[in-house]
């Protein structure tokens, strides 16, 4: 696994404009790093209980992509399988955090655990397999070790 040192929020006020942003394609595309995704992610499952996630986050992320000049492809833009897993390994890492914490000091303690390591879902997926374009364009099981389960 690669070792990165995450970006960690000062605040949860930019939390919240990262999810904004991502909901009203007003997010500047630097910002949108994967950080951002695992931070709009909890901002979703944890303040905007009125958003159904699983239905509503993959059409946003391609909105978005396309709102900043992106595409949506067999090799780049959304894909399904990684938003999947993380989606997952975002719900499992809450349901042992401490939720009384602040959002930032939350969202930093996935960022720095298993779950919010860029190459969680390699733990799961071979490379070559994770990065087709079944995966990307549709949920795929993975090839190597089942899905935690929440």
């Amino acid at each position: 696994m690669t070792d990165y040192l995450p970006r960690l929020f000062p605040s949860g006020a930019e939390i919240e404009h990262i999810g904004e942003g991502l909901l009203a394609c007003t997010l500047p595309k630097a910002e949108w790093t994967h950080e951002a995704h695992l931070a709009a992610t909890t901002w979703f499952l944890l303040k905007r209980p009125d958003i159904d996630i699983d239905r509503e986050l993959p059409d946003g992320i391609r909105r978005y992509n396309e709102s900043v000049g992106g595409v949506n492809s067999d090799t780049e833009g959304y894909h399904e399988t990684i938003t999947h897993t993380f989606l997952r390994g975002v719900r499992l890492f809450l349901t042992e955090a401490d939720l009384s914490q602040p959002l930032h000091e939350i969202v930093n303690e996935l960022l720095l655990s298993p779950m919010g390591r860029r190459d969680w879902p390699l733990r799961f997926y071979s490379p070559q397999f994770l990065f087709s374009a079944k995966a990307r364009h549709g949920f795929v099981q993975p090839d190597l070790a089942p899905l935690a389960q929440i």
